[in-house]
């Protein structure tokens, strides 16, 4: 039951993932999207990565992460994917590189979906990327916004995050409740139907005995 549910969670952000990337394609930046995700809480990072170049294809990202303690990223067709982790055993970068035909070309973008956990606890934390595309051209993005707001030329992904939901927590905790609770509420249905088969059963066979008795009675 828990896989199933955790299945049908990432299915429905990977959904809402999608439906952001397609509304945000315009953009040129490397950026990272993740809806929902909490200070201190595990989320579903999005990095999108579009090709700028008119001639080079993007062959390799390179994503810094702010030491965390889980970072598991999700498969993709002709790219492999390699986590590096400090002394401590955390999780400091991750990067995709793409095998020979699986670059994203010109005009295209590519995303890297990364399970990552816990966050910092505090109102944004910045991804710097690397981008490296098969002419040898390497492009930072690396660069905080101005102190006028402005945005610089290549900015780093940057990801909100909202303040931790105590309502949240005592939510999934209800859930897992819930679920710990549904193997013995079925388990008495069960009972129950098998109690009620067994009650028509010999229902059955009672009726059909006094059948048989009242019709020995007539013939004697």
């Amino acid at each position: 039951m828990n896989s199933f549910v955790r299945r049908a969670s990432f299915i429905a952000g990977t959904t809402s993932l999608a439906l952001v990337f397609g509304a945000g394609a315009a953009s040129a930046h490397v950026s990272v999207y993740a809806p929902g995700a909490e200070q201190g809480g595990y989320s579903v990072l999005a990095f999108r990565v579009p090709t700028e170049s008119d001639t080079a294809a993007t062959s390799s990202v390179k994503v810094e992460l702010p030491g965390l303690n889980s970072a598991r990223t999700q498969p993709i067709p002709g790219w492999t994917s390699t986590v590096d982790k400090n002394a401590e055993g955390l999780a400091t970068a991750v990067t995709w590189t793409a095998t020979p035909g699986a670059e994203v070309l010109p005009g295209q973008f590519q995303q890297f979906l990364l399970s990552a956990g816990p966050l910092p606890e505090q109102e944004s934390v910045s991804f710097p990327a690397t981008q490296t595309y098969n002419d040898g051209e390497v492009v930072e993005w690396n660069e905080e916004p101005a102190a006028d707001g402005s945005e610089p030329e290549h900015p780093a992904p940057l990801l909100t995050l909202t303040a931790a939901s105590a309502e949240a927590h005592g939510h999934g905790a209800a859930t897992v409740t819930a679920e710990a609770e549904a193997p013995s509420v079925a388990e008495s249905d069960n009972t129950a139907r098998w109690m009620a088969g067994v009650a028509l059963v010999l229902g059955a066979l009672g009726a059909a005995l006094g059948i048989g008795a009242a019709v020995r009675g007539r013939r004697s």
